[in-house]
């Protein structure tokens, strides 16, 4: 699948591990399981991670757009 506008590329990462990074400095890793153009996420076996380490297991969680800094792959 080629990637030519951002949404491809999270449409690439779907049912894929990510690695969501938060204004405020959280770190969550979770399986993408949605999106829209907003950028809204949903991650399913979602857990925040501080300092390399799992901090909480959160299952799983809805993620405002507005409040992300960068999505990235885990693998």
């Amino acid at each position: 699948m080629e990637v030519s506008r951002p949404l491809d590329a999270l449409n690439k990462a779907r049912d894929k591990r990510v690695i969501v990074e938060t204004k405020g400095g959280k770190q969550i890793l979770g399986k993408l399981k949605a999106f829209d153009i907003h950028i809204n996420v949903v991650l399913d076996d979602a857990e925040e991670r501080a300092n390399g380490e799992v901090s909480r297991k959160l299952g799983t969680v809805f993620i405002r757009g507005d409040t992300i800094t960068i999505i990235s792959p885990a693998e």
